[in-house]
């Protein structure tokens, strides 16, 4: 038996060992149920406190993150607007040295032609004044052979024949001159004009062009080809032009005169095709055309990137289109850097999204099996809570099965048992 002192009255009472487990594990179940509801209360707060931390720390990185980002932006803009300006100043620059070199290159076409045109008037002058001194010959001649007109026939046509025969050839000599004189300007002695050019290019290959591609289209997998695509390429192996050529040539003779303008779309097709950055067509069509016959003509209005010049301008032009390319060459560099740079901002931004959102994975799992946890820990306060009601049941059972001890006695036991209160009472004497 255990005695056990009650703290509102000081009464003392015994009670079996059975009793003072119940009441113990009462006791206990109360202090359980208390440091549940503490510790529920406390991870309530904890869990609240996290979250706000959480939160905080988020927003923090996440508004550090947009300002550097912010700020590259600013610079990177800036920066490309300042590359933007000065490519405008180079391109007015280029522009500008290339008018200069096309003044140039006409005046010193024309100045050449008048030397060209005063050699062969002075060429003729001399044929024309040779021909009178003969002609002058010949009627001095005549003169004195009227003296013996026998003697002096058969010299006499013998003379003419001599100086008609000098005649002819002067003749023959003049349209020689006249003919070299409409050909002289496109360098074309004795060979075609495909190769001319070809032969003009090679002279300056080991030189000028040391890592150029210069060489026929042959091929024709498309349907059609060009005559020869040239392309170039920097040290580093990195193509920066690529041109498609076209010759046309037209003798005197033929019997319909092509026009330049026929060609252009199938030389834009073929530039397309053979993915050349500009096309030149390289003509000695309309010959009395003013238009073709000052130099390079641009005719990119009608197509992209598009030239028609004279095999004089061959050279020219590729140095022109080359030096320009080279020039660019820096700019497309800087721009490609650019590009990399914004590429890696794009990269920046992704791998930004993809913090945020796997945080807010990891953040979303935490708060499920958080609120699993509570689920948890709410079903087994409720199992607790049956336990404790049917504890306090049993409490209630015990409390009226003691109830019902401390009143058994032997006057009641023998109440209606005569037979045991007799012997009771036997055992009293």
């Amino acid at each position: 038996m255990r005695e056990i002192k009650c703290p509102k009255c000081g009464e003392i009472f015994s009670v079996d060992e059975s009793g003072y487990a119940a009441i113990l594990k009462q006791v206990r179940d109360r202090e359980f149920e208390k440091e549940i509801n503490s510790r529920a209360n406390q991870f309530e707060i904890e869990k609240e406190n996290a979250v706000k931390i959480a939160k905080m720390e988020a927003e923090k990185i996440l508004n550090e993150i947009i300002n550097k980002k912010d700020i590259q932006i600013n610079e990177l803009k800036s920066e490309i607007e300042a590359g933007i300006e000065a490519q405008k100043l180079e391109s007015a620059r280029l522009q500008g040295e290339k008018d200069k070199e096309i003044e140039r290159l006409k005046s010193r076409l024309l100045s050449t032609e008048q030397e060209k045109e005063l050699a062969v008037i002075r060429a003729v002058s001399a044929k024309d004044k040779e021909i009178s001194q003969m002609n002058n010959s010949i009627a001095e001649l005549s003169g004195k052979l009227r003296i013996g007109e026998k003697e002096n026939q058969l010299k006499e046509q013998s003379l003419k024949e001599q100086y008609e025969g000098k005649l002819r050839l002067k003749d023959e000599e003049i349209a020689h001159y006249k003919e070299f004189k409409s050909k002289l300007s496109t360098k074309m002695v004795g060979e075609s004009l495909e190769q001319h050019c070809e032969i003009e290019f090679n002279k300056l290959r080991a030189t000028g062009f040391q890592n150029a591609y210069f060489e026929k289209d042959n091929d024709a997998k498309t349907g059609s080809k060009g005559d020869f695509i040239y392309r170039d390429y920097d040290n580093n192996g990195v193509e920066f032009i690529s041109v498609m050529f076209e010759m046309k040539n037209e003798t005197d003779t033929s019997s319909t005169k092509k026009k330049n303008e026929d060609f252009f779309k199938e030389l834009d097709k073929d530039r397309n095709e053979k993915n050349c950055e500009y096309a030149v067509l390289v003509s000695l069509l309309e010959s009395e055309n003013e238009f073709y016959n000052t130099g390079i003509v641009d005719v990119s209005h009608k197509y992209k990137k598009m030239y028609v010049i004279r095999p004089q301008f061959f050279i020219p032009i590729i140095t022109l289109l080359r030096n320009a390319a080279l020039n660019s060459l820096d700019y497309k560099r800087e721009l490609a850097v650019i590009k990399n740079q914004n590429i890696d901002i794009s990269n920046f931004e992704n791998e930004m999204n993809e913090f945020k959102d796997k945080f807010s994975k990891n953040f979303r799992l935490a708060s499920e099996k958080f609120h699993k946890a509570i689920e948890e820990i709410d079903k087994t306060i409720e199992h607790l809570q049956k336990t404790k009601e049917a504890l306090l049941s049993s409490e209630n059972n015990l409390r009226l099965a003691n109830n019902k001890a401390e009143d058994l006695s032997i006057k009641r036991l023998t109440k209606n048992n005569p037979t045991m209160a007799a012997k009771f009472a036997e055992l009293n004497l």
